[in-house]
């Protein structure tokens, strides 16, 4: 089935003539009478009268041009939106769990207010999935904590953030400062193993040779949190994270001995990745952003 030739069937249904189809879609007429030719050697039927003044559908041609209709109107739907595709294409977003709970939708707010028309899909998973992610190609860019993994990737840098330890009040913690052997010994409300917080506590423990043991393990940070506001041991988050729950005095911050914790925060796309308009104007924003530091 050719399209030109349905375009051909309602031009001749609308004009009434092969001729008058001929001018209205700018071919020839034996042009017109090609295309019919095929149409009905292709139905097996007559798709028209021949009548002295014109020609008129027959039962068989009003069917076929009431299937096409559909058909004819996709295309040239199609054909109008055929130069904007790229315009219209969703940049798909991965993220990890702690740059999508506080910088991510910052980021992507500033870019909807500045380009409305903008399209974004976002995926939230741990930093070393987000990356599993990126490269198997199911991303555009992936938003990462901590150093910049290995790979083919362009990087852009968003900021950094300081990890800080903190509990309830009414924490029973004798010391005014931690030592990262102390902190062992207390119950921790950690992150799981794979996340980039998580990495970098266990970076640093492992300098002193030791391995934390933690009594609650979640993806999520919320949870971490509630379960420090209620007594249950000790968490290490973003300071940002925990921010609404400082200023409540629901928790406290803990000062930790030599155990300074920062987490780079980073945004990253192969660099032979083919960079659409909308990934454009997304790879600009980041780049014009002011660094986010905590």
């Amino acid at each position: 089935m050719v399209i030109r030739y349905l375009e051909i069937l309602e031009a001749i249904a609308e004009t009434g003539t092969f001729t008058s189809a001929a001018k209205k879609l700018y071919i020839t007429q034996s042009a017109v009478s090609h295309a019919v030719a095929e149409l009905e050697k292709q139905a097996g039927t007559a798709l028209f009268e021949r009548l002295p003044k014109g020609v008129t559908l027959t039962p068989c041609g009003v069917s076929l041009l009431e299937e096409s209709r559909h058909i004819l109107t996709a295309c040239r739907n199609l054909d109008r939106r055929i130069n904007h595709l790229e315009e219209n294409t969703p940049v798909h977003i991965v993220s990890s769990i702690t740059i999508a709970s506080f910088l991510l939708p910052e980021i992507l707010s500033e870019l909807k207010t500045s380009f409305p028309q903008i399209q974004l899909s976002v995926r939230v998973a741990s930093a070393n999935a987000a990356i599993d992610i990126l490269q198997r190609g199911n991303a555009d860019i992936a938003f990462w904590e901590g150093a910049a993994p290995k790979g083919n990737f362009q990087t852009i840098f968003l900021g950094s953030y300081k990890l800080c330890a903190a509990c309830s009040p009414d924490f029973d913690l004798s010391p005014p400062v931690i030592t990262p052997d102390q902190l062992c010994s207390y119950p921790l409300l950690l992150r799981e193993r794979g996340s980039a917080i998580r990495d970098t506590l266990d970076n640093t423990l492992a300098l002193a040779n030791l391995k934390a043991e933690p009594v609650w393990e979640s993806v999520n940070s919320l949870a971490l949190i509630k379960a420090a506001e209620a007594g249950l041991g000790i968490t290490i988050l973003p300071e940002k994270l925990l921010s609404d729950s400082l200023m409540l005095k629901k928790v406290r911050l803990i000062h930790l001995d030599k155990m300074k914790m920062e987490n780079q925060m980073l945004a990253l796309f192969h660099k032979d990745k083919y960079i659409t308009k909308p990934f454009q104007i997304l790879i600009d924003q980041l780049k014009n952003k002011d660094i986010f530091m905590l």
